[in-house]
């Protein structure tokens, strides 16, 4: 996934902001709490890192091209990182980013998933 084709789906999720702040990564959020982290450098591909379920992490954080996520999971947070090939396919990377909103936008309290018509 590229930085356009990463930005341009995050963008079509419902109540979301964009900014770009940690050295350069493009962050993605849903009710002002974080769902989606990339950045992209000369040196390869894109990292893109989004929050999974419990049973998600322990799949994932096995599969070639993708990891605990640095910092937020040796915090105990449940994020992978998808850095380099083989990774996941494109398809299957936006249906993580989706859930990732879905579990962020659940967090939030049942007053501002209403305001910002989530989750209905």
């Amino acid at each position: 996934m590229t930085q356009d084709e990463y930005n341009t789906f995050c963008a079509m999720l419902p109540a979301i902001s964009h900014v770009v702040q940690w050295g350069g990564s493009d962050v993605w959020k849903v009710g002002g709490k974080v769902f989606a982290i990339a950045g992209w450098d000369d040196a390869g591909p894109g990292r893109i890192t989004f929050k999974v379920s419990p049973l998600a992490f322990d799949i994932l954080k096995e599969q070639p091209g993708l990891r605990p996520a640095p910092y937020l999971a040796s915090r105990g947070f449940k994020w992978i990182q998808h850095f380099e090939a083989p990774g996941l396919p494109d398809d299957a990377l936006r249906d993580y980013l989706r859930e990732s909103h879905r579990i962020v936008s659940r967090g939030l309290s049942k007053k501002r998933q209403q305001a910002l018509g989530l989750n209905p």
